[in-house]
């Protein structure tokens, strides 16, 4: 019995313009080919080699022989009555073949924003979020991560990116660094820094990384100003206090380069009293003006679309507050110091809203089988 042979192409997408120079040489061309590639895989947004007419025919082959572009179409798509969609792609991990998602959302004045995973699944284990109770299922690599961006149909129309999707950014803050230069460097996209805003819990080593070689946004996930409170619903928190995080965020320059947003999801009686209120704004102040808390309303799964089958027990726990108090707590931090605003909520009749993306377990079982 004579069994096939799979062979694995290595990835152009994701590669800086050192190393995709490095492949013009690994294939016979001019070294300046590699900045050709760049131009035809970052701007002109080629998906196969043929488009290459500046590189010669027989060097387009000798790419296509041992490279692929990495460009990969999403498998499934749904769209919500307020506009926004979601967007299902296959990535490939360490762990295999997966299923993640990313969610694209209009505005009314202009902006389009993409919303794009970092890893399948999360293992930061947050008590109230659906993609944290999915498990955590691999790394994206930074290919996987730029094609959400650059294979979604809307492409062309994006102003702006926030990595907020499934998984925490910082704990696979390699691809989403290499990723981040392809958007931003001038061999690349030539995106400014300041129009993608990465979010993170306050993951370890890769906050530390992501403060030191880039320049863009951080979102921080708050959600409780108290740590011992945090830790019951955050388990991260453990791990590194939200007090040591924004110990060392303080130490940076936000004044004239990144923009500091906090996320707050709010639940009633649970972090919306006087008391949360006042130590919010004690714990932020030190960032203000420049800072903004963003009020995130609460996003349960329903009943019978919980991921993978799960009941998801602790999100029932979590009772979203009210329109009124939420209203109570934004102008309560504006009187006092603290510039914030109440996200409007999208895309939660299609489960694109925060916290819901898990994948879509149904159809990624049908394309396995």
């Amino acid at each position: 019995m004579v069994r096939s042979v799979e062979i694995t192409m290595e990835v152009l997408l994701g590669k800086t313009l050192q190393e995709l120079q490095d492949v013009a040489l690994a294939v016979g061309l001019k070294r300046f080919a590699g900045k050709q590639l760049a131009e035809w895989i970052y701007v002109r947004r080629a998906t196969s080699f043929d488009e290459m007419t500046n590189i010669s025919l027989a060097g387009r082959k000798a790419l296509s022989e041992q490279y692929t572009i990495g460009r990969h179409k999403p498998v499934a798509q749904a769209e919500s009555q307020d506009g926004t969609k979601k967007y299902l792609f296959v990535a490939e991990t360490p762990k295999g073949k997966q299923f993640v998602e990313c969610v694209y959302i209009p505005a009314d004045d202009d902006r389009a924003t993409l919303c794009v995973s970092t890893q399948a699944g999360c293992r930061m284990g947050c008590k109230f979020c659906m993609t944290g109770a999915q498990g955590f299922h691999g790394h994206l690599s930074a290919a996987d991560i730029l094609n959400q961006i650059f294979s979604v149909p809307e492409s062309a129309l994006l102003t702006n990116l926030v990595y907020m999707g499934e998984g925490e950014p910082m704990d696979n803050i390699g691809p989403v660094l290499r990723s981040l230069e392809v958007m931003t460097a001038d061999y690349g996209c030539g995106w400014s820094p300041h129009r993608i805003t990465v979010s993170t819990v306050g993951a370890g080593e890769g906050l530390d990384r992501f403060l030191k070689e880039s320049e863009c946004n951080l979102a921080i996930s708050l959600h409780n100003a108290f740590p011992e409170e945090r830790a019951t619903i955050m388990p991260a928190e453990r791990l590194r206090s939200i007090r040591q995080v924004l110990n060392w965020v303080g130490q940076q320059d936000f004044r004239h380069q990144r923009r500091l947003s906090f996320e707050y999801i709010v639940w009633h009686g649970k972090n919306d009293t006087m008391r949360h209120a006042q130590e919010l704004r004690r714990l932020v102040a030190p960032f203000s003006p420049q800072c903004r808390v963003n009020l995130i309303r609460f996003h349960a799964a329903p009943e019978g679309q919980r991921p993978y089958g799960q009941t998801s027990p602790e999100t029932l726990r979590f009772p979203a507050t009210d329109e009124r108090q939420m209203q109570w707590l934004c102008d309560y931090l504006n009187d006092n110091g603290v510039t914030t605003t109440i996200r409007r909520s999208r895309g939660e009749d299609i489960l694109a809203a925060c916290g819901m993306l898990a994948g879509n377990p149904a159809l990624a079982q049908s394309l396995q089988e």
